[in-house]
């Protein structure tokens, strides 16, 4: 029998409403696009020799050149189970775990780059576009058809279609988006849905705009107005402009965009002990969530975000922009370029996912896809992968990043700066002293040094490497040495002419040669090239029989000059020189002799990551921009030929796409070109900027896109389900000076968005999918939401913007909004992972829902969440309410916006009277002192907010 508190659970997940799937999920050609990125090339590379149509005998009876091939296995059985890496045999082989299993062989192992991009494949699902048998020519398939190309509707000019023409438009257009969806209805001879009730429609749009819920006092007011009048209420007008006008919209809209720019605050997977945090990654976030609230013109948006740096500079030649001025703290922009994954710290990887974030975030073009190849699908061959690939090679993060001249709070700042100085010293201290002891070390084996410039003489560097590490010597130092005694030889230095003498002498019969030279260098008796006397003294005994003691004696005698008073003797100093004067070569200077440190690296990395974990948490560290520069010589690239940096293709200039940009583009004359490129896509005339910024904030108000695959507008992607509607809404965004806000107004002001969410058994039939918008498509809320929205119905949301990332998962748990969380890419967190949060590894277009079990289970035994539940009961607006029936009416409303139905009423009370507790007497006066008194509450509380109706909007 289920207990009162299990069945009251039950009853309120029944009573909240009928779950419906949250939004569909589409294509996921993020998927296809990370196979074709990173997945293709890593099969042909590595696998195709052995496990391909192309390489002959397949071994093991295992295909991977095909998609089938992959699912079926080989003879042994499946090697990859769809998101579920740990349970994939493939995953196992590549990784090494089992002596048996290891792909592929030794000698061509996979980095653990390459492992950890094969485990994200599987972990995805597994994606891969590939049909039938494998194409011949896959590493270098042709470009599309020409004609498709020409014709595609992405690649044509935008128009400004005229408004149809559409029956009985009084009932039904608001604006002219509805004329383009009602045509579009009529068409199929299907009607819009009627208006929401004015319930629907606030929680809609105060959820849409700012990610939570009304006050049941706005719903209140809110119904009341609008059942004043029929027509359009000002109040829905005024509601729309408080919301936008509202410092929570930019948060809310802010976070859909960090998606697109794959934010995180970490680096993802490194190696070593170098630090994990990016320090400033918060200021790009504000600086988004600023960009949001203060209307920024999405032109602008895209060039701040690639090239503020460099847009700074040319304002203050050409003069700012009256309107929307650039400033010092719009540096903070170009995070979205810097605070992608580091791979290891590859160079042309980073590059690529700068690329890949930039071309499908604010084109919908799928770039990246042609870096082994050109494009197998859309007009993009290798050489514009590249053109563009050069743009980025040509910058560099600068080392001291740069201030946003926002000064933290006194106190905060004086208190920042001495325990940064005081990490900073540590650091020096260490460094300092560990120098002094490798240079000390240097001067000690001057004789090994001068061994093994002779021995390993033209053999650095390469094999004399591994000589060097058996050795334990610096390659730094030992490459001084050997360029000091190349110069002491040709100008017959007197301190070494008798080592260079001893050098030439020949292994075998090395000792008795000796014999003699030793005895002419210590008679010193030529006149026209001495050597210097404490040099010839050195063999005025018995003579070296070998060229170790030659270089042995050497040590000993710069070691007692260098140990002896300096200045002291002129001649004891001249040899002194050798090993402490400037450009001496065991006197290695900045940075050389940062090699000398290798034994306690990890040490340093410790001390470093200290210094930058108090710039990353300290609450007076004044905040950095993540920026970018333009290096001093820009970079001329070339092919890769397969995305190999040593397989050199040919060279290609630095400039914008062909498929944009035409046949006639010129090639970048600014530094890095960066600029120009950013200027290219937020022109006007580009085909793809505005009609892909319009899709996506569609796509986000709607759940789903006019064009269903929002950052893929190639030849892969569906046509959108209105054409002309696209182009119209791209013209007027052009026209408004790309204003964001006044696009959110045209779209929430429309009768197409205030539709009802109800089905209809003739539209559903006709159109299951709500592709011909008849209906409001009915929203789950996201983890942000979600979140948000435990808080602050529990009225403990805080809402101080902007600021270093709070931890979302431990206690006592953080109450800021969800956009302000930290995100991991390494490890992020269960909760996140458990409500379809977003991947951070790379860019996302849109959330994919699923209902799993642990989603339930999160709400039923979160701390976080029973956190919440008591701490809506402890509200003194709930503790003021004197009767039973009048507390369980403030939980509804404050949940649910709305009063309790009366069945509801009556088993939220009966659940309450249920837990009585000895000596309680229905209808507690407020101020009961006995701690019991409470606790149903809190329990009826948590099962409200485990409901449907909390986490979907109508």
């Amino acid at each position: 029998m289920l207990s009162s508190y299990h069945a009251v659970l039950l009853a309120s997940a029944i009573a909240g409403a009928a779950a419906a799937p949250a939004r569909a999920a589409g294509r996921d050609s993020a998927g296809v696009e990370f196979f074709e990125s990173r997945i293709r090339p890593l099969l042909i590379e590595n696998c195709y020799e052995c496990h391909s149509a192309a390489g002959g005998k397949v071994k093991g009876g295992l295909r991977l050149d095909t998609r089938d091939g992959v699912l079926k296995g080989g003879d042994s059985g499946a090697v990859i189970l769809p998101g579920k890496p740990e349970q994939s045999r493939l995953i196992r082989a590549v990784r090494y775990a089992d002596n048996d299993l290891q792909m592929p062989p030794k000698n061509k192992r996979l980095s653990t780059a390459q492992v950890a991009d094969l485990e994200t494949w599987v972990k995805m699902g597994a994606p891969d576009p590939r049909t039938g048998a494998a194409a011949t020519s896959a590493d270098h398939p042709p470009l599309s058809d020409p004609a498709k190309v020409k014709s595609h509707w992405a690649f044509q000019p935008v128009k400004d279609p005229p408004v149809p023409r559409v029956r009985n438009p009084q009932s039904a257009i608001r604006n002219p988006i509805d004329a383009f969806a009602l045509a579009k209805l009529e068409s199929r001879k299907l009607a819009p849905s009627p208006q929401a009730d004015p319930r629907t429609l606030i929680r809609r749009l105060c959820f849409d705009l700012t990610g939570l819920p009304p006050t049941p006092a706005e719903v209140e007011e809110f119904v009341r107005e609008s059942s004043q009048t029929r027509e359009t209420p000002p109040v829905y007008a005024a509601l729309v402009d408080r919301l936008l006008a509202s410092p929570r919209y930019g948060e809310r809209w802010a976070r859909h965009w960090l998606d697109v720019a794959r934010y995180a605050d970490t680096k993802g997977y490194l190696a070593g002990d170098e630090q994990r945090r990016y320090a400033y990654a918060y200021t790009y976030r504000d600086w988004v969530i600023r960009a949001f609230n203060e209307d920024l013109p999405w032109d602008q948006f895209i060039i701040r975000q690639l090239a503020a740096d460099l847009a700074i500079a040319e304002s203050k030649v050409q003069g700012s922009n009256v309107q929307n001025p650039i400033a010092q703290r719009d540096l903070a922009a170009l995070g979205f370029v810097t605070l992608g994954r580091r791979f290891l710290n590859n160079q042309e990887d980073i590059i690529d996912d700068r690329l890949d974030a930039m071309c499908r975030g604010f084109m919908g073009l799928t770039v990246a896809c042609a870096r082994c190849h050109d494009h197998k699908y859309d007009p993009i061959p290798a050489k514009d992968y590249y053109s563009l690939y050069g743009v980025f090679a040509s910058c560099s993060e600068p080392r001291e990043k740069p201030l946003l001249g926002i000064e933290p709070p006194g106190e905060a700042r004086k208190a920042y700066l001495a325990e940064r100085e005081k990490r900073e010293r540590e650091l020096a201290d260490f460094r300092e002293k560990e120098l002094a002891k490798a240079l000390a070390d240097v001067r000690r084996r001057t004789g090994d040094y001068l061994l093994a410039s002779h021995e390993l003489k033209g053999s650095l560097p390469g094999r004399g490497d591994r000589a060097l590490a058996e050795r334990k010597l610096d390659g730094n130092t030992l490459r001084r040495w050997q360029s000091w005694l190349a110069d002491a030889a040709k100008s017959h230095d007197p301190r070494f002419a008798p080592w260079m003498a001893f050098t030439h002498l020949p292994a075998e019969g090395f000792e008795a040669k000796a014999k003699e030279l030793a005895a002419k260098f210590a008679s010193n008796s030529d006149g026209e090239k001495p050597i210097h006397p404490l040099v010839a003294k050195m063999f005025a005994g018995e003579p070296p029989v070998s060229l170790r003691q030659v270089a042995d004696r050497y040590a000993r005698l710069l070691n007692e000059c260098d140990a002896a008073t300096p200045h002291a003797d002129p001649a004891r100093e001249q040899l002194r020189e050798v090993l402490r004067a400037k450009g001496a070569p065991a006197n290695v200077p900045d940075p050389e002799n940062d090699s000398l440190l290798e034994g306690v690296r990890p040490r340093l990395r410790q001390l470093h990551a200290k210094v930058e974990e108090v710039d990353a948490t300290h609450s007076g560290a004044p905040p950095r921009a993540m920026a970018l520069q333009d290096n001093g010589s820009p970079f001329n690239p070339y092919v890769m030929v397969r995305g190999q940096q040593g397989n050199r293709g040919p060279e290609v200039p630095r400039q914008f796409l062909e498929v944009v940009a035409g046949p006639a583009r010129k090639p970048f004359a600014q530094g890095s070109g960066r600029l120009e490129m950013a200027q290219a896509i937020a022109n006007p005339r580009n085909p793809l900027t505005a009609r892909v910024a319009v899709n996506r904030i569609w796509a986000w108000h709607f759940g789903q896109g006019l064009v269903r695959t929002p950052s893929d507008f190639g030849l892969r992607a569906d046509p959108p389900s209105h054409p002309e509607l696209l182009d119209w809404l791209a013209s007027r965004f052009i026209e408004s000076g790309w204003s964001v806000k006044q696009l959110h107004k045209l779209i929430v002001m429309s009768a197409t968005y205030r539709q009802a969410g109800n089905d209809r058994a003739d539209a559903l039939a006709a159109d299951p999918n709500n592709l011909l918008l008849w209906k409001f498509n009915r929203q789950r809320l996201d983890f942000e939401q979600m979140r948000d929205t435990l808080l602050a119905v529990a009225g403990t949301l805080d809402t101080t913007t902007g600021g270093q990332p709070v931890d979302l998962v431990k206690e006592p748990f953080a109450t800021r909004r969800a956009v302000y969380g930290l995100i991991d890419r390494q490890n992020l967190p269960a909760m996140f992972r458990t409500f379809d949060f977003a991947s951070p590894d790379t860019t996302s277009p849109q959330r994919f829902y699923t209902t799993v079990p642990q989603q339930a289970l999160f709400m039923m035994n979160s701390p976080f969440v029973a956190q919440q539940a008591k701490a809506i009961v402890a509200r003194p607006d709930f503790k003021s309410h004197p009767t039973d029936a009048m507390r369980a009416r403030f939980l509804f409303q404050v949940c649910y916006q709305r009063p309790p139905l009366p069945d509801e009423a009556g088993w939220a009370l009966d659940f309450i009277a249920a837990q009585d507790a000895p000596g309680r007497t229905s209808g507690d006066q407020p101020g009961s002192t006995r701690p019991s008194s409470l606790a149903p509450w809190a329990k009826l509380a948590q099962a409200l907010l485990l409901s449907n109706e909390l986490m979907f909007v109508d």
